[in-house]
C-alpha cells in the first residue's frame, strides 16, 4: 500500500510534525508508542532548521517502535533520509523565490530518484499567521494574508494543474493563528486532491474545526511539546468526524 493512498481514503487523518532537533530519543519512543496506542495516522519528520544529525536516527525509532508510515517533509534540499516510507516533493507555490518552486528540487532529484523513496509532489502554501515564522524566513517569501481566500484558492487550483498530488496550507511553526476554516473551505471546495492544514492549531478544538472545514489530514507539532498528554484528544477530534 503505497502512503499517498493513505492520503485517498476519504478518512480525516490526523498527522503528527516532529523536528529531529528538538525530542531525545527516548522521547521520541515515548511519542511513537503513544501515538500508537492513540490512533495516530502519519508521522512528519523535518523542520526549517536541523542543527544536529539526528534525522535517520529520529526515523528509525519511530518505525522500531510504531506500525505509522514516516513521511519526511523537508526543510531544504538536504533533508533526505531513506529510512522514512515518502518524501513530500514541496513546491511553495504560494510564494515567487524561485529557489523554492524549482531551484532546489533539481539539485535533489537525482539524490531522490536513487533512494528508492515514494516521492509525493506536494504543493506548499504559506498563510500568514500573525507573525513572522521560522519558514517564511528561511523560504524568503510572503505568506498569502489570511483574508484573501480568492488568491488560496486559486493558488491551490494551479497547483493542481500544474500535477500536485497533495496541497499542503502551513500557517508555519509557532504560528498565532491558524488558517482561517473560510478559507479552508474555499480552498478544498475547489480542488479534486486532498488537502493538508497544518499550523497554529492549539487545541483539540481547532484541529477538529479544521478539519470540519474541509482539511483531510490534519497537522499538529509544537503543542505536543508543551502538552502531549493532549494527543489522544487531538485524534479524536479529527476522527469522531469519520
Amino acid at each position: 500500500m503505497s502512503v499517498l493512498s493513505h492520503f485517498k481514503t476519504n478518512q480525516k487523518k490526523l498527522a503528527v510534525l516532529v523536528d529531529p532537533d528538538k525530542p531525545t530519543d527516548s522521547e521520541i519512543i515515548t511519542l511513537a508508542k503513544k501515538a500508537e496506542t492513540a490512533g495516530v495516522d502519519l508521522f512528519f519528520v523535518g523542520g526549517s532548521l536541523l542543527t544536529n544529525d539526528n534525522l535517520d536516527s529520529c526515523i528509525k525509532l519511530l518505525k522500531t517502535h510504531s506500525s505509522i508510515p514516516v513521511v519526511l517533509f523537508p526543510g531544504n534540499s538536504l533533508q533526505l533520509s531513506k529510512k522514512a516510507d515518502a518524501f513530500l516533493f514541496l513546491s511553495l507555490i504560494s510564494g515567487r523565490n524561485p529557489e523554492m518552486l524549482i531551484g532546489r528540487h533539481v539539485i535533489s532529484a537525482p539524490y531522490l530518484k536513487l533512494s528508492g523513496l515514494e516521492i509525493i509532489s506536494t504543493g506548499y502554501m504559506l498563510v500568514d499567521s500573525g507573525k513572522p515564522t521560522t519558514v517564511s524566513y528561511m523560504s524568503n517569501s510572503f505568506p498569502i494574508p489570511a483574508d484573501k481566500n480568492d488568491v488560496a484558492l486559486c493558488t491551490a487550483m494551479a497547483g493542481e494543474m500544474l500535477g500536485m498530488k497533495l496541497i499542503f496550507m502551513d500557517a508555519g511553526s509557532g504560528a498565532n493563528n491558524p488558517i482561517p476554516e473560510a478559507m479552508i473551505a474555499v480552498v478544498k471546495g475547489s480542488i479534486d486532491i486532498p488537502l493538508i492544514i497544518g499550523g497554529g492549531l492549539k487545541t483539540p478544538e481547532l484541529a477538529g474545526r479544521a478539519a470540519k472545514a474541509g482539511a483531510d489530514i490534519v497537522v499538529i507539532g509544537n503543542i505536543l511539546e508543551k502538552q502531549p498528554e493532549m494527543l489522544e484528544a487531538f485524534v479524536q477530534a479529527v476522527h469522531q468526524l469519520n
